[in-house]
């Protein structure tokens, strides 16, 4: 059994890691770490998180014994300990922004902050495009939830060279504000609304762009939105054809390129891809596959923010660092209805 330890285990993706990992059948849990509830049982926190003998504990990542940490920590924080704990000779999983930029000038222009380690690169940990990266890596960087869906809802675009421009808009469940509540976040400010936020300077936006060509050859545009849901995003990719091209060869470029991807699955025609199918799984639905008369290709994506968009990709890349099964603990199919 390899060990594991999760590094700020007590916010939503601290939680779905353990519910993953507990019932993982080639890892063991060893730490959870978290400094507001040092020495509080697990299930005090993660209520649906019982019997399992865990315990949280405020420890210094250099004292955990694991063969991979979790580091489920704020941007700006996991650049201070990933170095400390990459010494200890244990592959990390970032799931925080500070490792997924080539460029680190683009981070601090992001983020608003200095990045102090500058030395650490990561593999950009979407395994359906960086797998052969992520298997030679010690640290890998998860990507954001909302650049999860909308990355792979377009890659076949850009990589056929068929758009050079592509506008994103993507409604998100409220768990992917976090644990604490906000005036935001509020019920009575979300219910029966549909809130449109940092319409055209979410950092987000940045990650779409690196992996979508942005920045030159592809411009892409991305809005998100808050829906009166627990989790999940939807994403709507509207893409201006630079080609005339059909549906048929539309969707063979997916069919092509996805092919083999366990966790990605396209809808057939007519089909669109819902929040619920998704719901608690590690798996992407991609439909649409749709052009109009203007040569706007229409795609569509749902995933579980908390899962394919963070913990559970992120124990894909552990798999993956690990050299086990890449489906290992995330066979499970979505909570619908």
């Amino acid at each position: 059994m390899y060990k594991v330890a999760i590094i700020g285990a007590s916010g939503y993706t601290g939680g779905e890691l353990l519910r993953m990992l507990l019932n993982h059948p080639e890892v063991e849990v060893t730490d959870i770490t978290s400094r507001q509830y040092d020495g509080t049982p697990a299930h005090k926190i993660h209520p649906h998180i019982r019997d399992s003998g865990l315990v949280f504990k405020n420890k210094a990542p250099d004292e955990l014994d694991a063969d991979v940490v979790f580091t489920a920590t704020p941007h700006g924080a996991s650049m201070k300990i990933v170095p400390k704990i990459l010494d200890t000779g244990a592959k990390v999983v970032d799931l925080s922004g500070d490792y997924r930029y080539r460029d680190t000038a683009v981070y601090e222009k992001w983020y608003g902050m200095e990045h102090t380690d500058k030395e650490n690169k990561g593999a950009f940990g979407l395994p359906e495009l960086y797998r052969d990266e992520i298997k030679k890596a010690d640290l890998v960087a998860n990507p954001g939830c909302f650049p999860t869906g909308a990355i792979l809802s377009s890659y076949p675009l850009v990589k056929n060279d068929f758009v050079d421009r592509i506008i994103i808009d993507s409604k998100t469940g409220v768990s992917g504000a976090g644990v604490n509540p906000s005036s935001t976040t509020h019920y009575p400010n979300i219910a029966d609304n549909v809130n449109p936020y940092k319409i055209s300077s979410h950092r987000h936006m940045s990650e779409i762009q690196q992996e979508l060509h942005g920045f030159d050859d592809v411009k892409v545009s991305f809005t998100p939105h808050l829906v009166p849901v627990i989790r999940g995003i939807q994403t709507t990719s509207h893409s201006f054809l630079i080609k005339d091209i059909t549906v048929d060869e539309l969707r063979q470029a997916y069919e092509k390129e996805y092919k083999g991807e366990y966790f990605i699955k396209l809808m057939d025609e007519g089909e669109i891809p819902h929040l619920s199918s998704v719901r608690g799984s590690n798996f992407v639905h991609i439909g649409g596959f749709e052009i109009d008369e203007t040569g706007r290709a229409v795609m569509l994506s749902a995933i579980d923010n908390l899962v394919k968009g963070a913990s559970g990709q992120a124990i894909q890349n552990m798999n993956i660092l690990l050299g086990i099964d890449e489906t290992a603990g995330l066979t499970h199919f979505g909570l619908h209805p």
